[in-house]
């Protein structure tokens, strides 16, 4: 079985969604096909991903609306 290397997620500032930046982030993660973590004062407040990985998650049985 081929082990999978585990790559942490993008981290993105809340200021930088506040200064109109959101758009870019958002679009950067879609085309990517990767997860970011929203950060407030240091702490992560939310999880941005992309559609597609979405889609594999719950492809894969795994509904994050259920956690």
């Amino acid at each position: 079985m081929e082990k999978k290397n585990k790559v942490p997620m993008e981290h993105f500032n809340i200021g930088e969604f506040n200064r109109g930046q959101s758009s870019k982030l958002i679009r950067g993660l879609s085309e990517d096909d990767k997860a970011g973590f929203i950060l407030k004062n240091g702490k992560p407040i939310a999880v941005v991903l992309s559609y597609a990985r979405y889609e594999r998650l719950l492809q894969a049985g795994i509904d994050i609306n259920e956690y």
